[in-house]
């Protein structure tokens, strides 16, 4: 945006609250603070204002008043976010989704739920578990984080090997435009003509509308479903077994891998029984029918032993199995007893390279002095390494943020790329100048433009600028051209 708004913070609150409950309109800095960071809690801005509109007309209106005022919006979900994507705008608006909370409708026989933005992950399959069915899509955060942001970030979960993304699992969106319009994408249809701009939103970051309604997809709870822990005496071993297991056929529900910094803590944390003596482990999970679930089981195992496993335990019940996982969706929590901050990355790689990938990352660590716990989707290769540093030492948050960055580049270089679901908003825009070209940007600037002309939404988040990345090439070239000199005065 290039025209700053001359309509002050008092006159847009006084406007806002002539719609919207006066207690929803908050504009005294320390009633904003809670507003001023997502998950990552590294990246902070002070909002000039935050609303929280009850219905959708109520976020047309909101729309509308920033259109026409230049103001900057930045909507809002749970704000478990991991990548600085909700990060307010210091002229903006927060526009806050929480209050809207309810699921509007579940057709057991379509096997479908329409949801608002604002419901969590995890109270719709609560919803759902009556009629038999579930919402496929599990992030670590799905206790708290809201569909509304799932659909932003294309959210995953330990489950999306087998049952996919966000984007596998939604019908249709609906959202409102930069300038206030009310539309609708997607269909109950298996096919819709013309392009696929639901797949085009979800994942969009809040760039191109406000989510004000999501139709999600539900699935049949499988009959049976297990849960294999096996233990390596190595990363590489680990890696190499992910690759095994799917070329062998077998496409379990779920495929974490966790190091041995992220198995003490989490076994600490929970108590799930994990093999601490282990330098890596695999969660495998097997659903389906009776039948199936005890074939693949049985060949699951062989694999595992085949490639190197020291140990390996089933779940033999419900609570065992849940307890393993819990172990898993607890990792972040657990990781935080260990150290004061951690910084968590999101790339992804093609699994053949994850073995590779992880030996360089702990080559890394030695090189930086900072620790990293791994635990992420091995299945997918979207990885989530934690590093480990303390903010009240000077330097050592630049040298984790220095760490992150190396970490993504690694991804992009093996064939990967810079986010599986957490998204680029601030944190990660200057790789985007390393995964992608300028013709590349410019499309995404394109698309920008086509549905928000004056720039109002999420600015400054996800796709930077073509001066930006061109500055930011040249200066990782000089920098590449000084290792070189340096390494051969060595």
């Amino acid at each position: 945006m290039t025209d700053k708004s001359t309509i002050s913070r008092e006159q847009l609150a006084d406007t806002f609250r002539q719609f919207i409950d006066p207690a929803f309109v908050i504009s005294d800095d320390e009633t904003m603070r809670p507003y001023e960071c997502d998950g990552l809690a590294m990246y902070r801005e002070q909002p000039m204002l935050v609303v929280l509109p009850e219905t959708v007309a109520h976020v047309q209106r909101v729309m509308c008043i920033c259109h026409e005022h230049n103001i900057p919006v930045v909507a809002r979900g749970a704000g478990t976010g991991l990548c600085a994507g909700a990060m307010p705008h210091k002229d903006g608006v927060v526009l806050s989704l929480a209050r809207f909370d309810r699921i509007l409708e579940i057709d057991p026989l379509a096997r479908t739920a329409r949801l608002q933005p604002g419901v969590r992950n995890l109270a719709i399959s609560e919803e759902a578990a009556q009629y038999g069915l579930y919402y496929g899509p599990d992030p670590s955060s799905q206790i708290a984080c809201s569909i509304g942001g799932n659909v932003a970030e294309n959210a995953g979960g330990v489950h999306c090997l087998k049952y996919g993304l966000t984007v596998h699992n939604i019908l249709s969106v609906e959202m409102i435009t930069a300038e206030g319009d009310r539309v609708t994408l997607g269909s109950d249809g298996l096919d819709s003509g013309g392009m696929d701009l639901l797949a085009l939103i979800t994942g969009s970051e809040g760039l191109l509308g406000v989510v004000t309604e999501v139709k999600v997809k539900l699935l049949p709870k499988p009959e049976v479903a297990q849960v294999i822990i096996a233990g390596f005496d190595s990363i590489e071993k680990a890696g190499d077994a992910v690759g095994g297991i799917i070329s062998h056929g077998i496409i379990p529900g779920g495929l974490e891998m966790m190091d041995s910094h992220a198995i003490i803590a989490t076994d600490d944390f929970c108590h799930a029984g994990y093999p601490r003596e282990a330098k890596a482990l695999l969660l495998c999970e097997v659903d389906g029918t009776e039948e199936e679930v005890q074939q693949h089981i049985s060949e699951a195992e062989a694999v595992f032993r085949k490639l190197g496993a020291t140990s390996i335990r089933t779940s033999q019940s419900e609570e065992e199995r849940a307890l393993l996982w819990k172990g898993r969706k607890s990792a972040f929590p657990a990781v935080g007893r260990i150290s004061p901050d951690y910084y968590c990355m999101d790339g992804t790689i093609p699994r053949r390279h994850l073995a590779r990938v992880l030996l360089e990352m702990e080559k890394m660590s030695e090189e930086s002095g900072l620790r990293v716990a791994n635990v992420f989707h091995a299945g997918d290769g979207n990885l989530h390494p934690l590093i480990l540093f303390d903010a009240n030492v000077p330097g050592e948050l630049e040298s984790a943020e220095a760490f992150g960055s190396r970490i993504l580049e690694l991804c992009v270089e093996v064939g990967g790329c810079i986010t599986g679901e957490h998204g680029v908003g601030v944190e990660k825009i200057r790789q985007m100048a390393v995964q992608f070209n300028d013709n590349e940007l410019q499309q995404f600037h394109d698309i920008k433009a086509a549905f928000d002309p004056t720039g109002m939404l999420n600015p400054g988040k996800g796709v930077p600028t073509l001066r930006f990345c061109q500055e930011y090439r040249s200066i990782e070239h000089k920098q590449h051209k000084h290792e070189q000199v340096d390494a051969s005065h060595g």
